[in-house]
């Protein structure tokens, strides 16, 4: 289980270009024109995490399969997208479906590269999209309101909790308020994230600066920052013309002394994932065995059962217990054997929360 991110942003952002670098292909032709990417572009990196490595080694595996991590590139947005103008119904499909989004933002001079809107401004870059968000959100909460009247006048215990939920969010938007930043009590979270608003979404802001500036931004990704201070978002600062050029490295040590050359101590990919692993409460667990050492993604807050239906259905449905190792112990007492020896295997049961590092084995019975 890895998760979808939509790159979005306006048209000459460096979307395709990024998207390029990141997953190393030359599926969207970034052209200097709006709407070069038309269809999504999908593909699919491998989330990097340096203790794949020392637990292969440490049980010996044969190969190593990481995380998985999905980026779409979604055509670019203009002003009107959400009543249609430019790809904006496309653009509005397409993110929907994603679990979060990565706003790349126009953080470069450059007057080779026209800019949509004629000037480098990343604050009203965020405005124009945040906007568009807004607008078709409004128009479907304004649906689907409309769609419960009938069950409202009888009141429908079921529609009386969702329309509350949606006049919460209506009110959040008429005020120009993203409902991602709404405070909802616990119990409210689950069905307010099944309205599956768009800007409930997790929302990643993607500074792309000039090469110069890629170790420590410029005056414009310092805007972006500022304003996102706080609120519910996130910040990350990427130059695409340097993850494209690392992108073009065949050797690990290329692409080290590279990276040292240009200021940086990893890849813009590597930061790009932490930060959406953050943004979505992700964590990683690993199995481990003489095949093969695999990570495998789920949520914060997943019980064991659960994480181990991500491997297989069959796993949490005939869930027994899992067998648990800390991370640092699987690797101080030479793996399985010798951490069971120490006493550090720990059988778990249906309610247990499964920890970023864990090593588990889960038992099972169909």
């Amino acid at each position: 289980m890895g998760f979808k991110t939509g790159i979005v942003g306006l048209p000459n952002v460096g979307k395709s270009t990024l998207f390029n670098a990141l997953t190393r292909t030359a599926k969207a032709q970034a052209a200097n024109f709006p709407f070069c990417t038309i269809d999504p572009n999908v593909g699919e990196v491998s989330v990097p995490d340096t203790r794949l490595n020392a637990l292969a080694e440490t049980g010996k595996s044969q190969k190593i399969v990481p995380a998985r991590m999905t980026f779409v590139d979604i055509a670019g947005l203009v002003k009107g997208a959400s009543k249609g103008e430019g790809l904006g119904n496309q653009f509005l499909a397409n993110i929907r479906e994603c679990d979060a989004i990565a706003h790349v933002l126009r953080c470069f001079d450059n007057d080779d590269v026209t800019h949509v809107e004629g000037r480098i401004d990343p604050i009203d870059d965020i405005e124009i999209i945040e906007t568009e968000l807004m607008l078709a959100d409004l128009e479907n909460i304004n649906k689907r309101l409309k769609s419960l009247e009938r069950k409202l006048k009888s009141f429908d215990k079921e529609a009386v909790e969702q329309a509350d939920l949606l006049n919460l969010a209506k009110k959040s938007l008429e005020a120009g308020i993203p409902t991602r930043e709404i405070e909802l009590e616990n119990e409210k979270k689950k069905p307010f994230k099944l309205l599956q608003l768009l800007t409930s979404k997790p929302i990643l802001f993607v500074c792309n600066v000039d090469e110069s500036s890629a170790a420590t931004g410029n005056q414009y990704s310092k805007l972006v920052e500022k304003m996102t201070q706080n609120s519910k978002t996130s910040i990350t600062v990427i130059s695409a013309a340097i993850e494209e050029e690392i992108s073009q490295l065949v050797e690990n040590e290329e692409m080290d002394l590279f990276l040292k050359e240009m200021g940086l101590n990893e890849a813009g990919l590597d930061r790009l994932i932490k930060a959406g692993y953050d943004l979505l409460d992700l964590h990683t667990y690993f199995t481990v065995g003489p095949k093969e050492t695999r990570a495998w993604t789920i949520g914060k807050d997943t019980l064991a059962p659960q994480a181990a239906g991500v491997i297989h259905s069959d796993f949490e449905k005939g869930f027994i217990r899992a067998e648990t190792i800390n991370y640092e112990d699987f690797l101080e007492h030479n793996g399985e054997g010798g951490a069971r020896e120490a006493g550090k295997v720990r059988s778990e049961g249906k309610n247990y929360i499964v920890k970023d590092g864990d090593v588990m084995n889960f038992l099972f019975n169909v």
